[in-house]
């Protein structure tokens, strides 16, 4: 009887130690935006208009997180019609071929830094996917009335030419580098 109770204690406790948290993007606090340069002289910005994501986490902060994101790239915004059209096309994201543009994570690591990781995973746009590794600001938890809330800043750099983007090959007047930005609140679930 001893050992049973002994048992059921060390499965308890051993089973909140490891109990997951899971959190849903909340898309009226967050925004998926990206930076590159036009002519070389100056910068277009644009924003992705529709996604899911999740997060899941173990413990505090963010040890152990594991991220999932959808992107409905037809969503692309860089409030010019046109220009938004072009980049549905198959010059760039060829949205009829390729709805989605997605992220998981591999892993995360703090920095030296407070508040600060490094967020490993896999980017797919179109049809290919690559290593990419984002540097995370943890803005840290909120509660209140509405429940709870998470949030941080995750940035990274990539070159579109990797995604098969490659509309205007000698980068002189649509930039080879893309910078993402991400700001993202997550409500607990």
């Amino acid at each position: 009887m001893k050992k049973a109770i002994i048992l059921l204690l060390l499965t308890a406790f051993s089973t909140s130690v490891f109990a997951q948290t899971q959190w849903k993007v909340d898309p009226y606090h967050s925004s998926i935006n990206f930076n590159i340069s036009h002519s070389g002289i100056s910068i277009v910005n644009g924003k992705f208009l529709e996604y899911t994501g999740n997060l899941t986490t173990e413990g505090e902060a963010l040890n152990n997180a594991n991220f999932d994101f959808n992107v409905k790239v037809n969503s692309v915004n860089t409030s010019v019609e046109d220009r938004d059209n072009h980049l549905r096309s198959a010059d760039f994201f060829d949205v009829e071929k390729f709805p989605n543009m997605t992220f998981k994570s591999t892993k995360i690591e703090a920095t030296a830094n407070a508040n600060a990781y490094k967020l490993y995973g896999k980017l797919t746009i179109k049809d290919v996917t690559k290593d990419v590794i984002f540097d995370v600001h943890y803005g840290g938890t909120v509660k209140n009335d509405k429940g709870e809330k998470l949030g941080l800043k995750a940035q990274t750099t990539i070159n579109r030419f990797d995604y098969n983007i490659k509309f205007d090959p000698t980068a002189a007047g649509v930039g080879k580098d893309v910078e993402i930005i991400v700001h993202l609140q997550f409500a607990k679930q």
